[in-house]
């Protein structure tokens, strides 16, 4: 959970509203319901939905999810898995009761261990959760396949190729399209040399 929360919160601040939820939303299906860690995903996920409602001017949106965000964030600690929460149910509650005077602007960051995280400050998996979640259409496949390779060289402890595209693909947000490109590159050369050996030996 730790990593799928780290990218999300992560891609939350570098404003990516929407997105940010699809980092968390496969573990929160998977939580039972009412428990604390479902209560935190459901209540983070509902929270950014209300930053993406403001931006989109759905004022009446925002109210509703507002609500029920502080409703499901209520009873958790200040901090809950590293997640501070007291600024999340302010603003939570400033939305419920005045959300045509916010912006997205008036939300605050989220801050986790006392930071409040970057791209930069997410290890190899909790970047592999960013990537997924922010390829889009033909760059899917290779992130997929580039992870998964990069994953090998990891466990090899050796830092090559598909783990510095993987980071930059994430980090270095003006050149994502043609990092995705160069990792696809790699991708097809590597998935065609795989191809040409499937197959001998049988």
């Amino acid at each position: 959970m730790r990593d799928h929360l780290r990218a999300g919160v992560a891609i939350y601040n570098e404003g990516r509203y929407h997105a940010a939820h699809d980092a968390w939303e496969d573990r929160w299906l998977d939580l039972s319901q009412g428990t604390d860690d479902e209560r935190l995903l459901h209540g983070l996920i509902q929270f950014t939905a209300v930053v993406h409602h403001l931006d989109d001017g759905n004022h009446s949106g925002a109210t509703g999810l507002a609500e029920s965000a502080a409703a499901y964030l209520a009873d958790l600690p200040a901090a809950y898995r590293g997640v501070e929460l007291d600024a999340v149910r302010s603003f939570l509650g400033r939305v419920a009761t005045a959300s045509r005077k916010l912006t997205p602007d008036d939300a605050p960051p989220l801050v986790y261990e006392g930071r409040r995280l970057t791209y930069d400050d997410l290890g190899f998996e909790a970047t592999a959760v960013a990537a997924r979640v922010l390829a889009e259409g033909d760059d899917e496949h290779a992130v997929d396949a580039g992870i998964e390779y990069a994953r090998e060289e990891v466990s090899a402890d050796e830092s090559g190729t598909y783990t510095g595209l993987v980071f930059a693909f994430v980090r270095e947000r003006d050149r994502r399209p043609i990092v995705a490109t160069r990792l696809g590159e790699h991708v097809q050369r590597r998935e065609h040399r795989e191809s040409d050996v499937n197959g001998l030996f049988e």
